[in-house]
């Protein structure tokens, strides 16, 4: 059979133009998808054996969908970061959002902590990644937030080693989801505040800051079956000391010493708000307490 060349070129063109477009459009819809996934983090920084950067998301927080942020930190194996209060060394994270425009205020959150041993004793943080969740409330509803972050952090293998790094991300309204499986794994880590019947629970304080040995006992209650249990005390602007057990969980119940070294460093604490964080594997709590 023989084909007209005229007829093929005058009938196939169009085809053939129908599917290049198709073909151009399709990768401008998977570019713009690709681009739309990138807006909800900005770039990964880099520092020494680490990386940082910001996300963000559209997450229901009990009151409806609301915007929240977060800090995402990845650490090379062997290395660590610190709490809030980091323990016997080391120095807690910090954040400032100086920059930042529709932002009223930044809320940062702290996921549960666990507890290593480093060259100065017994500090308190996270290893391998650590995401800080942060609750977003701006100036005026319905505009983008413009995110800017100086992180400051410590980290610690041998040595602890100071890292500072610079991070910017814009949250458009009406973003849609982001990363919110990421945050929302993350609010999952952070200590519920203390509730009635609510475990890990607080049950007592008994506050000696007087005499030879000026410390606090703390008992605790956790749910049955718990493992992995542990309390960590932030005070502030004030020093407190790592919390030692005064022996293994027996019935739901352990018992928690804090031992300061003298009576003018436990003087520091009274009249303070403490925050105390129980965790366990059946979940976190945090209680606010007054040392009276």
């Amino acid at each position: 059979m023989t084909m007209n060349f005229a007829f093929f070129q005058r009938n196939a063109a169009p085809v053939l133009f129908a599917l290049a477009a198709g073909a151009m459009l399709g990768a401008a819809v998977a570019a713009g998808s690709a681009l739309a996934a990138a807006a909800s983090a900005s770039p990964w920084v880099a520092s020494v054996d680490s990386k940082v950067r910001l996300v963000s998301g559209t997450v229901d927080l009990g009151g409806g969908p609301a915007p929240v942020a977060g800090i995402q930190l990845r650490m090379s194996p062997g290395w660590k970061t610190y709490w809030k209060n980091p323990g016997d060394s080391g120095v807690p994270p910090s954040f400032d959002w100086a920059g930042s425009k529709n932002l009223k205020h930044a809320e940062v959150l702290y996921p549960a902590p666990h507890r290593f041993a480093d060259a100065n004793g017994t500090a308190i943080g996270y290893d391998d990644q650590v995401v800080f969740p942060v609750k977003l409330t701006p100036e005026r509803a319905g505009e983008p937030i413009e995110l800017k972050l100086a992180f400051a952090y410590g980290l610690c293998k041998d040595l602890c080693i100071p890292n500072d790094v610079s991070l910017s991300l814009t949250l458009e309204p009406n973003a849609g989801k982001g990363d919110a499986m990421l945050l929302q794994g993350a609010l999952a880590l952070v200590p519920k505040p203390a509730a009635a019947g609510l475990l890990p629970e607080v049950s007592a304080v008994e506050a000696k800051l007087d005499g030879a040995a000026p410390g606090l006992v703390v008992e605790a209650v956790f749910p049955p079956g718990a493992t992995g249990t542990d309390l960590y005390i932030d005070g502030g602007d004030v020093f407190i000391p790592v919390a030692a057990s005064l022996g293994p969980i027996a019935d739901g119940k352990e018992r928690f010493a804090i031992n300061f070294v003298s009576p003018a460093e436990a003087a520091t604490i009274k009249g303070k708000t403490l925050a105390l964080t129980l965790v366990s594997n059946l979940g976190s709590t945090e209680t606010a307490r007054k040392v009276e």
